[in-house]
Parts: C-alpha cells; sequence; structure tokens
C-alpha cells in the first residue's frame, strides 16, 4: 500500500511539473461573469455582494456568486494554485463541491473577519459550517478537494507538492455534481480572483487523508 500510495504521490508531482493545461470546454456557469482564459489558467471576477453560504442562524440561502463547473461522477481530485488581493472581508477563491445550493463543500482561501488571509472551509448540508483554518503569509496558495464515496477532504499546499489536510467530512452527495471554482466578496464591491495550475482528476483517492 506504501508503496502504491508513493507511485500515485509521484504521478501527481509528474503532472504538476509539465504543467497540463486544463481543458474547459465542458465547464459551464452558474452565474455569468467576466473572465479571462490564460496560458496557464483563468482570471475570474467576483462581483460585489456575492457568495455561497446557509447561514446556521437563520438558514438563509446565498447562492449568488460566479460558480464555473463540471459535472462529475464519481471520486475525484480537483485543485488549484489560487490568488487575490484581500481587499474586502471574506473575499475569497474557492474550490466547490455542490450537489445543490444546500448540500456543498467548499476550500477557500479568504480574508477573514479577524483580518488574516487564511484557509477556510465550508461544509453544507441544509446549513453551512464555517472554519477558519491556517492563516498564511502572502496572497497565494494551493487548494484541493477531494470525494471518495461520501468522505470530503480539502487540502492545501505551499508548493503544489505536499498537501496538508485541513478538512474531512461527510456529506450525502449524490453521484453527480458540480465541481468548479466560485469566485466571491459577501461584503466588498468585487474583484479579480486568479486561478492556475487547475487539475481535475476523475480517480479515487487511496488516501483521502493524505489527499492522493
Amino acid at each position: 500500500m506504501i508503496i502504491v500510495c508513493l507511485m500515485i504521490k509521484d504521478f501527481i508531482t509528474f503532472l504538476y511539473e509539465w504543467r497540463i493545461k486544463m481543458d474547459f470546454k465542458d465547464f459551464k456557469w452558474t452565474v455569468e461573469t467576466e473572465y479571462k482564459e490564460t496560458e496557464n489558467g483563468l482570471e475570474v471576477y467576483a462581483p460585489a455582494n456575492t457568495d455561497y453560504f446557509v447561514n446556521p442562524v437563520d438558514g438563509k440561502v446565498t447562492a449568488d456568486a460566479p460558480f464555473f463547473y463540471k459535472e462529475v461522477e464519481g471520486d475525484f481530485i480537483f485543485k488549484a494554485k489560487v490568488k487575490h488581493d484581500f481587499v474586502s472581508t471574506f473575499d475569497a477563491c474557492v474550490l466547490l463541491a455542490l450537489a445543490n445550493d444546500k448540500l456543498w463543500a467548499k476550500a477557500c482561501f479568504e480574508y477573514t473577519d479577524f483580518d488574516t488571509n487564511a484557509v477556510v472551509t465550508v461544509m453544507t448540508n441544509e446549513k453551512s459550517d464555517d472554519a477558519n483554518g491556517i492563516n498564511v503569509d502572502g496572497n497565494e496558495i494551493w487548494l484541493q478537494i477531494a470525494r471518495k464515496d461520501n468522505v470530503f477532504a480539502i487540502h492545501y499546499s505551499f508548493d503544489g507538492k505536499e498537501f496538508i489536510m485541513a478538512r474531512l467530512a461527510h456529506l450525502p452527495m449524490p453521484k453527480k455534481i458540480k465541481v468548479g471554482i466560485e469566485a466571491q466578496s459577501p461584503t466588498g464591491e468585487g474583484g479579480m480572483r486568479y486561478y492556475s495550475d487547475i487539475s481535475l482528476d476523475m480517480t479515487s483517492p487511496v488516501d483521502i487523508r493524505k489527499g492522493y
């Protein structure tokens, strides 16, 4: 098992080093926004006052942030290097796995209400939780969200090779869901979000806690 895990990890590193270009032909928008495809990813504009969140206090559903997604079926590993300018509270680059507006998981690189740049995870089943993770010095990091059956894991990385688990949770999602990138600015005037080295691997993680 150890040898198999190392082989998979080496293959993921190989893909990263060769920077295989993501094909977005099967992706769609839930909400249209300005965006530009770059040599190595996407630049996406997050409009003002947009978010994905189901308030745990009053149950209010917000699902109006641009979400660029592909429908996938079964297990996967989805990752990207993300960055933005951290202007307003809750500004974020997001990786989102969504069944419907009240059942989803997201990995965020977010400007928190504690004035930190942090990896934030949100799991939503009828209502959202909200968990601030590691604070980051700087404005870019790698995020990853992976699925194995109905277990979802969120990882982060500083180099795109060594990933550290930020969250592990069970969510009763159907086999077919939407997976992609989301750009949000819940309290601000909006801004650009940058996603590069995007990859979607339709394989089952050998070790969901390790993320590969």
